[in-house]
């Protein structure tokens, strides 16, 4: 019984971020741009959608060919879902943010211990370790 009380511990414990004030205020500042960046990118595709709904409102019949429409039903197709994927990646971000607000950001969800620096400045919206990764994938 001692053993799961060390257990139900040593998280609570581990929830404190293992990096120092500038650190996590590099990788707010890093997490900001990636987040502004995918901002921008959703804009920017919403503004081509936009843009292709008007185009496919103006076509008539005899200028527009069914093969054409079909490619451009595609096109579409395909920009929604990019920004579905942008505005997935923006939430991940946002709760990197909150993380490094509660001061609980660089530690592993899975494992409680801390996430490599170097892992996090590759992807910094991550919430587990890479031991926790390959676990996963096995």
């Amino acid at each position: 019984m001692a053993e799961k009380k060390n257990k139900d511990q040593k998280p609570a414990v581990a929830l404190r971020s293992p990096f120092t004030p500038e650190e996590l205020d590099h990788f707010k500042q890093l997490i900001t741009e990636k987040r502004e960046s995918a901002s921008d990118d959703v804009a920017r595709m919403r503004a081509q959608l936009e843009d292709a709904r008007e185009q496919a409102e103006n076509d008539t019949a005899y200028s527009f060919h069914m093969a054409d429409a079909g490619t451009d039903a595609m096109d579409r197709e395909k920009l929604y879902l990019m920004v579905a994927r942008q505005q997935k990646y923006i939430g991940y971000l946002d709760r990197a943010l909150d993380r490094i607000a509660s001061g609980s950001y660089g530690v592993c969800k899975v494992t409680g211990n801390p996430i490599s620096k170097e892992r996090l400045e590759s992807v910094p919206h991550t919430e587990i370790s890479i031991e926790a990764k390959l676990a996963q994938k096995k």
